[in-house]
């Protein structure tokens, strides 16, 4: 695909826009408020986007509220690495580079809630028992320290009517995770894949 006319400096980008209202600059605090603590508490769902040398990687990150991370202060965040694929794209990138940014998302709630800051990958043995569930332990934790916190105003969320019921897919509508894999590997059995997956997700979530 060719660009006719690429946007190459910030003069030019920030021509093409207005001026940010004084709030959109003023509801940024260096941690978290506790209008900001309040929210983000109830949160059990984030996205959590990294970078290093072979690019940019953003990643869910779940688990039930209150489990699903800790505030340590009002510029700490603690996340802990629950079991997954051990591609370890995440942590990889933040050993080398520790920029990190953080979206939170509520089912039913239209804002949503951005941090971001820097991060260290700990694997304390105090640290990882603060996670524990049914006796199993993340393998590390990441210790984030917040430079930036702020709400997202919630248009995104009601141009895409994300929480509507008459949104929601069915199950069979996209492809399935073993199709997917099977677009990657021609070879890969993806019905025996796709059935075998709610029971061994379920059985090896920590």
């Amino acid at each position: 695909m060719r660009i006719d006319t690429p946007i190459t400096s910030v003069a030019a980008l920030e021509a093409l826009y207005a001026q940010p209202a004084g709030q959109s600059l003023s509801k940024e605090t260096r941690g978290l408020t506790p209008a900001y603590r309040a929210w983000v508490e109830r949160a059990r769902f984030f996205a959590i986007a990294t970078v290093g040398p072979e690019g940019v990687d953003c990643s869910p990150r779940g688990d039930a509220t209150g489990a699903a991370f800790a505030i340590e202060d009002a510029e700490t965040v603690l996340i802990p690495d629950r079991r997954g694929n051990n591609r370890l794209d995440t942590l990889r990138n933040l050993v080398r580079d520790p920029r990190c940014a953080l979206l939170f998302l509520i089912p039913g709630v239209l804002e949503t809630l951005r941090l971001a800051g820097r991060a260290e990958v700990a694997a304390d043995e105090a640290l990882r028992q603060r996670f524990a569930v049914k006796d199993r332990l993340p393998a590390t934790v990441i210790v984030l320290r917040l430079e930036a916190v702020y709400f997202q105003c919630a248009r995104a969320l009601i141009r895409s009517d994300l929480w509507e019921p008459a949104a929601q897919l069915a199950p069979g509508t996209v492809p399935s995770a073993g199709e997917m894999t099977r677009s990657g590997d021609p070879g890969f059995d993806a019905a025996s894949y796709d059935a075998a997956l709610r029971p061994r997700q379920r059985r090896t979530l920590y």
